[in-house]
């Protein structure tokens, strides 16, 4: 299998992201207020947490890659029963939360960007979950992708 067939350009590109935007949060100035230091704050502790739980309740089945492991299940508990990508979720609302408490145009760009990465990331990744589950169709039309009750 050669690189890229399973989707690794995606995990480059996200983690080059992620890293871009950890340089921008500790290189340039923060315009935000205090109060919205607080509540940016607040809510990168959430996205953490909620990606922490949908890794754990993954399981096995967890993999950087948007090709499923082989031999997995698909999982539609816990958190996958409010947005079809919890970890995904999470980190977009670790990078809002963080952009919100050291607000500039380079951090909100950054999210921006990860925003829509992460949205391509998952629809890939859902071709593949049609493809080895049948059921995931029905799944797809209950559960929003990203945001919960919203997108």
């Amino acid at each position: 299998m050669r690189f890229g067939e399973r989707g690794e350009w995606y995990v480059v590109g996200q983690f080059g992201l992620l890293g871009l935007l950890g340089l921008a949060l500790w290189l340039t100035p923060s315009f935000s207020p205090p109060w919205l230091i607080g509540w940016g704050r607040g809510l990168a502790w959430v996205g953490l947490g909620i990606l922490l739980l949908a890794a754990w309740q993954l399981g096995r089945n967890l993999t950087a890659l948007p090709k499923p492991r082989s031999g997995g299940y698909l999982v539609r508990e816990g958190l996958y029963r409010v947005v079809r990508h919890p970890i995904y979720c999470g980190v977009l609302l670790w990078a809002i939360g963080s952009s919100l408490a050291h607000l500039n145009l380079w951090t909100v760009g950054l999210s921006a960007l990860l925003f829509g990465l992460l949205d391509w990331k998952a629809a890939l990744e859902e071709r593949f979950l049609e493809q080895l589950y049948p059921e995931y169709q029905g799944y797809k039309r209950r559960v929003k992708k990203l945001i919960p009750w919203v997108y």
